[in-house]
């Protein structure tokens, strides 16, 4: 090479390369862009909808649902809880079309209520996100066993929470391994999983259709009602029915990862917005058809009361081991995808928040690996702390079921109640609010306040006692049965009351800028 060439190559390598609309946007708010933005527009529905998974929490949780109301609690409330799910999703998708941060959530509420609003968020986010990580790990590693059990008298014999355990661990490993090694690679495996969704459900509806020898009519799957929660028939509309919706607000969350992925999303104000709320929306109609699938090949309902394998029983009790075994192996699969997904999301959440000095460790936590560009630590960390919340599991204290549906409590309650401080305080500022290019326009005068309320009724719900013998002070009270949700919840908001109070209000003072202050001012000009 020439001398001239030489110097014509170094002049055009000092050049500064043209920002995209994507990272003004991004410096916009104080950040720069430290994360590959490889995600398209699909990528960025497709980690939503995988973490709503429908081949995860209908399966998972439709015995809460089924013990808890009965047919009715799903062949009516999915929908209808759906519906006021899919308000939710539509205000925080104006939110994240203004705001396309990681932080998501809690940068919305620092933005528009200051730091101690971001700061009861993100913690509310993050401990929602760990739950629910680990939660959809365990439900896959329950899957798994229960899918190789079907096949093999052996290994079902040997059942012990200790093999499950374990199980649950590798999963976090691998799910691990695969959002370490790549994002591009994270971006295809969540393509994958849609289509794997489509078709997967697709198919156990069609074998719960032609395979089952009879099924239920229609008046049983809309109007029957299973009251096995212990408490009075009295109580079935105000109490045992509405905690059978846990079914659905569990099965449909975790659509935040849109916002949590929206730094590494082209086209983020649109794409983002435009993912939170299609993939509530197909996950509630996907869901609904597999949830009336499972109702209708029920046999026997006398013999589903298993709550956390519920449908397995139904399945057992409708299909040939081929059959049987063909609908779990898809299940499992789409729980795999959904771990890997809620990792990534977890993962992206706990890298925001550091990068604003919100969590102890918040320099390794935050460091963004120089080569793949991606928060290794923060992935590291999810799964650990995932394995250790998930302890408990190893001891058969109450049931597994009883300690599953109470972290599974705690992941929605802290999620929505996350949900419910941007929502309300951006139904406050009302019409000062700059939205993106992606609004709801005067309708987010009430969409904003249903949604606030309905996440304030259900939050409530979900501390009560699943059953009689979880009331504190009655005589049918033990420990084993009590709901451990709202001493987690309450308690952890105590912590962090006297946390901001004592320490962190000195300290963190919101989101911090990355670039230049001079930057971040010049787009204000």
């Amino acid at each position: 090479m020439s001398a001239a060439e030489t110097a014509g190559s170094a002049g055009e390598s000092s050049r500064e390369r043209e920002l995209t609309d994507d990272e003004k946007h991004l410096a916009k708010l104080g950040y720069s862009q430290e994360l590959s933005r490889s995600w398209s527009s699909f990528s960025n529905f497709a980690i939503s909808f995988s973490i709503i998974s429908i081949l995860a929490g209908c399966f998972t949780t439709f015995g809460q649902a089924w013990n808890n109301g009965g047919p009715i609690a799903i062949s009516w409330g999915w929908p209808i809880i759906s519906a006021f799910i899919l308000i939710i999703g539509f205000t925080l998708s104006e939110l994240v079309s203004a705001y396309p941060t990681s932080g998501g959530i809690y940068w919305w509420a620092a933005k528009l209520g200051g730091p101690a609003a971001g700061f009861f968020t993100g913690w509310l986010n993050l401990i929602g996100l760990l739950a629910v990580t680990a939660s959809v790990a365990y439900g896959a590693a329950t899957f798994l066993d229960l899918t190789i059990s079907t096949i093999s008298t052996s290994w079902a014999d040997g059942y012990s929470l200790t093999r499950v355990f374990l199980i649950f661990v590798a999963i976090l490993a691998l799910a691990s391994v695969l959002n370490i090694f790549s994002g591009h690679l994270l971006a295809v495996i969540n393509n994958i999983s849609v289509w794997w969704h489509v078709a997967g459900a697709a198919i156990v509806i069609l074998v719960l259709i032609i395979v089952p020898p009879t099924h239920q009519s229609l008046d049983f799957v809309f109007t029957e009602r299973i009251n096995n929660s212990g408490f009075s028939s009295g109580a079935y509309w105000f109490l045992v029915l509405p905690l059978g919706f846990l079914l659905t607000q569990y099965t449909i969350t975790g659509f935040d990862a849109s916002a949590h992925l929206s730094e590494e999303t082209q086209g983020a104000a649109e794409g983002a917005a435009k993912g939170i709320w299609r993939s509530i929306f197909y996950s509630a109609i996907g869901g609904y058809v597999l949830l009336l699938a499972f109702l209708f090949a029920v046999q026997d309902p006398q013999g589903v009361s298993d709550g956390f394998g519920a449908v397995d029983v139904i399945f057992g009790q409708a299909l040939p081991d081929g059959w049987h075994f063909l609908i779990l192996l898809i299940s499992t699969a789409g729980q795999l995808f959904c771990t890997t997904a809620c990792l990534t999301s977890a993962s992206r959440m706990t890298f925001a928040f550091s990068r604003d000095g919100a969590i102890p460790g918040s320099r390794w936590l935050s460091t963004v690996n120089k080569t793949t560009r991606i928060p290794a630590n923060a992935v590291m960390f999810v799964a650990v702390i995932g394995a250790i919340i998930t302890l408990p599991a190893l001891k058969s204290i109450g049931g597994v079921p009883v300690a599953f549906y109470a972290v599974v409590s705690v992941a929605v309650i802290g999620l929505y109640l996350s949900f419910l401080i941007p929502i309300y305080l951006r139904w406050r500022i009302g019409d000062a609010f700059e939205a993106g290019t992606w609004t709801n326009g005067a309708k987010y005068k009430w969409m904003n306040l249903v949604a606030v309320v309905e996440i304030a009724i259900i939050s409530v719900y979900f501390v009560l006692p699943f059953t009689p013998a979880g009331v504190p002070f009655s005589d049918e009270f033990a420990w084993s049965s009590v709901n451990y949700a709202p001493v987690l919840t309450i308690g952890t908001l105590i912590v962090l009351a006297i946390w901001w109070n004592v320490s962190a209000k000195r300290w963190f003072t919101g989101p911090k800028n990355t670039i230049d202050d001079a930057v971040v001012n010049a787009f204000d000009d």
